[in-house]
């Protein structure tokens, strides 16, 4: 397998499971939005993960101002306990440890905004073994390839010697439109089906498996 120097992380899904407190957040923005039809929780799931304003438009129609507000209301109860009811994935900690201590660079590549990133990052302490975090800006900075670009660019790091690792084919999509290969982790919130139609570079079932492809 390839060597990388800077190996970048999506954070929902692959690094941590926020899936409790997300779907609190959606089911509460629908209720507010006048959504009569969202699904049940389960079907939920699959909005952990892309960007809110693309999908949520997709999904129940949406405009530019509309999705918006829908956002907004969803950050109503997110920002406040939502962002905390989270847990890290088992093993996640010792692989950034080892992944760390082999000299790699870890920089974080996240949809999710920035400033919550970085506040859910340093609850878990996991911001130690990272060189740089990364997240999503609104309008400007909104898609994966574009948080994955920005990433890049404020840490130094170069498409060839660069792999993402994440848990939806959004992340494969967005390495690929960087030039940067993927790593899939199946431990997330994609289906190992998802993953592979995704076209991922690699596949791992487990954080032990990432590290023996990383070495």
């Amino acid at each position: 397998m390839k060597k990388y120097d800077y190996i970048a992380f999506d954070l929902d899904g692959t690094l941590s499971d926020p899936e409790h407190g997300l779907i609190e957040g959606f089911i509460y923005a629908f209720k507010k939005m006048g959504v009569a039809d969202y699904g049940d929780r389960e079907s939920l799931r699959r909005f952990i993960g892309p960007s809110l304003y693309v999908v949520w438009q997709e999904e129940f129609g949406f405009n530019s101002e509309t999705v918006i507000e829908a956002i907004e209301k969803f950050r109503e109860y997110y920002n406040i306990y939502g962002w905390w009811d989270n847990k890290v994935y088992g093993g996640v900690r010792e692989m950034l440890a080892t992944l760390k201590a082999r000299g790699k660079k870890l920089i974080l590549a996240t949809s999710k905004p920035e400033d919550t990133a970085k506040k859910i990052m340093s609850l878990f302490e996991l911001d130690k073994y990272f060189d740089f975090i990364g997240g999503a800006a609104g309008d400007n900075r909104d898609h994966k390839w574009e948080v994955l670009s920005y990433s890049m660019r404020e840490s130094g790091a170069v498409a060839d010697n660069t792999v993402l690792v994440g848990d939806r084919m959004y992340d494969a999509e967005g390495a690929a439109k960087c030039g940067v290969d993927s790593l899939g982790v199946l431990w997330g919130h994609g289906s190992e089906e998802e993953l592979k139609n995704a076209g991922f570079t690699y596949l791992a079932a487990t954080p032990e498996e990432l590290l023996e492809l990383l070495k």
